[in-house]
């Protein structure tokens, strides 16, 4: 945690309560008779489940705004979406996008296009169309959603729950991935534009570094269906306690990953605490999921970057990690 004694920066000072958020999320959930899923929608068509999730960027968009650079966020797009099917046990097969904008351009357009084509390629999916919408009244500058879908034979989806004993393997992220950016932004904004070198590695600039796009993990799909995990999990927002998806039990994280340089930068630059810091942020830890403990170390045998990072026990529902307790 920094020592700077400048007022200590909040997710919900910057201006996103997730308890509130959460609670606005089940209201609707409950008016609309929807499906409460963890992370994708199933919908039973026979022999399959087709899959759907729907996201978007959130305020990454707003970096992008701020340096013109709208290459990489519809990546995001595409990985936000593809990594929560991935966390079901889906393989995702097609993405639709939806573009909506103050005022239509040329340039913005082809950016995202492109970006599109690339996240497309990188979780293996088909881009099937999309609608772009032009909304004065409604947007200003743009944004960008989009719904993936995929299937599954239902025996290959995840049984969605851990069990005691289970061994937790992870994956690391990219960096800072589309969660958290309204806490990021607010953070790295005090003492800089985001056009200044990133001190960590100067020759990038700040922009650069939280724009590096969001992994996506399609290659993790495979292992985990061969070896029987019963649960996983998209680190996003949240943070940590996302693993608590997998089912209400203590999550012994004994060797995270290290985090990307950014979040110590964000963490200084806005005086952040370090409970703070793993509730909204991966913190270098990307997707994780429980399986026994051979199974677990034959997929880390088999991945060229993962590793078993803690274990699942009984006890009250929290995430221990590098010394907290997070519920």
């Amino acid at each position: 945690m920094s020592d700077d004694d400048s007022e200590q920066l909040t997710y919900a000072a910057a201006g996103v309560d997730i308890d509130a958020s959460e609670a606005a999320t089940k209201a609707l959930i409950g008016a609309a008779g929807e499906f409460e899923g963890d992370y994708a929608g199933l919908v039973d068509i026979g022999e399959q489940y087709l899959a759907l999730a729907t996201d978007g960027v959130g305020t990454k968009l707003l970096v992008a705004e701020a340096v013109d650079d709208y290459s990489t966020v519809s990546i995001d797009c595409i990985a936000m979406n593809a990594n929560d099917l991935i966390a079901t046990g889906v393989e995702p097969v097609a993405f639709v996008d939806y573009l909506a904008v103050e005022t239509p351009d040329e340039g913005t357009s082809e950016e995202i296009g492109a970006g599109l084509r690339e996240g497309a390629e990188r979780a293996g999916v088909a881009l099937v169309g999309g609608e772009t919408a032009v909304m004065p009244d409604v947007i200003r500058g743009l944004d960008i959603a989009g719904t993936c879908a995929g299937l599954a034979p239902k025996d290959a989806v995840f049984p969605g729950e851990a069990q005691p004993g289970d061994a937790i393997v992870g994956w690391p992220s990219s960096g800072i991935h589309s969660n958290g950016l309204t806490l990021a932004r607010e953070a790295v904004t005090r003492e800089h534009e985001y056009t200044d070198p990133f001190p960590p590695a100067p020759e990038r600039t700040i922009a650069e570094e939280l724009l590096t796009p969001t992994r996506i993990y399609s290659d993790v799909l495979a292992p985990l269906r061969q070896h029987d995990a019963h649960a996983a999990a998209h680190v996003t927002g949240g943070g940590w306690t996302n693993l608590t998806r997998m089912g209400p039990f203590h999550y012994e994280i004994t060797d995270p990953f290290q985090p990307q340089p950014i979040f110590e930068f964000v963490q200084q630059e806005g005086n952040v605490d370090s409970e703070e810091m793993h509730r909204t942020f991966n913190m270098g830890t990307g997707f994780v999921a429980a399986l026994a403990e051979a199974d677990a170390e034959t997929v880390v045998a088999d991945s060229e970057d993962a590793r078993i990072i803690g274990h699942v026990e009984d006890g009250p529902e929290r995430v221990s990690i590098r010394g907290l307790d997070l519920d």
